[in-house]
């Protein structure tokens, strides 16, 4: 039987050598704000509803662009499920109004991370995006 595969997008907003990283209320780690596609969404279609939900923000769609796509361990999950995630860079309209707690890491900062956000963070730093 294999594992189970959460389908996720997330939004890569650089400022400072950092990344913008969310934490739910119920979660100890941070996380690349984003969620879950629902049945038949685009990946456009997704990130751009589930940063609205999580952070108020509204992205423009025609500014997406793709980053990579990553797969780690899910978060608080022990029995071996995986989280995909699929990132992008986008440009967006406002201030971000976090639904969850908002920061703005780096690579000092994995302990703080979810296994998948420390990859992302990893790569950023590889690619010369962040500190």
């Amino acid at each position: 039987m294999s594992a189970k595969i959460i389908d996720k997008l997330g939004l890569i907003t650089l400022s400072g050598g950092k990344v913008a990283m969310v934490r739910s209320h119920n979660k100890t780690l941070f996380y690349i704000p984003g969620g879950k596609r629902e049945q038949n969404e685009t990946d456009q279609q997704a990130l751009c509803r589930e940063i609205d939900e999580e952070l108020t923000l509204a992205l423009l769609p025609e500014t997406l662009r793709f980053y990579g796509e990553f797969t780690g361990l899910a978060d608080g999950k022990q029995d071996g499920t995986q989280v995909r995630i699929r990132c992008y860079f986008a440009d967006y309209q406002g201030a971000p109004q976090p639904a969850a707690e908002l920061a703005w890491l780096g690579t000092q900062d994995f302990s703080r991370c979810s296994s998948t956000a420390v990859t992302i963070l990893t790569q950023l730093k590889n690619d010369g995006l962040i500190e």
